[in-house]
Order: C-alpha cells, then structure tokens, then sequence
C-alpha cells in the first residue's frame, strides 16, 4: 500500500511541475467544441480542472468504502463478541450440567456402595450366626455321642456293629 501512495504521491508531483513549467500554455485560451456550442476556453486548465475533479470523485468514493468496510467489521466484531458470549454461556452451562451429573452419579455410587457395605456387614451376621449354630449343634452332637458312649462303657454293652 505504501508503494502505491508514494507512486500517486510522485505522480502529482511531476503533474504539479509539468503544469507550472508550462503555465502559459495551460492558460491560453483555444477555440473548443462542446458538441452543441464552441466555446473559447484554455484547454489545458479545463482538461487539468477535470483531472482534480476526478481526483476528489476518487477520493470520496474511497473515503466512502472504507467508512463502509469499517462499519462492516464493526459489525462483524460486535456479532463475533456475542456470539462468543452466547458460546462461553453455553459452555458454562455444560461444565454446570457436567458437574451436576457427575455429582449425582457419585452420590449414587456411594448410596450403592454403602448398600453393598450393609447387605456384605448382615451376610457375614448371618454366616456367623450360622456358623456359631452348627458349632453348638456340633458340640451338643459329640457331647451326646460321648455321653452314650460312657453310658456302653459303664453298663458294659457292645457297640453298635459296623
């Protein structure tokens, strides 16, 4: 960009000099055709008076599409910025739900772990419950076997045959 402003920097320069270097014949007065008068004019300050007018045509056309590309992106920033607003929300709201589900899961597991610690605590009860019963039931059996045992012995009879 810099190059182009420089070259149409340094060709209005040289416009410039041309033109004072040859002000005379800028300014003398020739006999021109408007296609419907003849007017007397200087040809040279009429065809650089349309060069300047060119030039602002130019300018403001430019100046204006530059105005519009700086609205544009002005708008464009301000739809990005909330749309990346809309977007961190929306993330929010998922960590939020996330955090939520992952909560609710732990306390579930947990509710079930302790569940399980309470049915293993009563199982383990009830084995040994069980396992205290036929130990008694063991020992009421051999106590018994005993008893008849010295009940032969001391009457003398046999026992049974095998």
């Amino acid at each position: 960009m810099r190059t182009l402003y420089l070259l149409l920097l340094l060709l209005a320069a040289v416009l410039s000099a041309v033109t004072v270097l040859n002000w005379e014949a800028f300014v003398t007065p020739t006999e021109l055709s408007l296609g419907f008068a003849n007017v007397s004019l200087p040809l040279g300050l009429t065809l650089l008076s349309l060069l300047v007018l060119l030039t602002v045509l130019f300018l403001v056309h430019a100046v204006y599409l530059q105005g519009t590309v700086l609205l544009d992106t002005r708008r464009h920033t301000k739809e990005l910025q909330a749309n990346r607003e809309l977007a961190d929300k929306a993330e929010a709201s998922r960590f939020t739900a996330l955090q939520e589900f992952i909560s609710t899961e732990l306390t579930r597991q947990a509710m079930r772990q302790a569940d399980a610690h309470q049915a293993l605590l009563a199982r383990i009860a009830e084995l040994e419950q069980a396992s205290q019963t036929f130990t008694e039931q063991t020992g009421n059996s051999l106590a018994a076997s005993l008893g008849e045992l010295e009940d032969r012995l001391e009457r003398g009879l046999p026992g049974p045959r095998r």
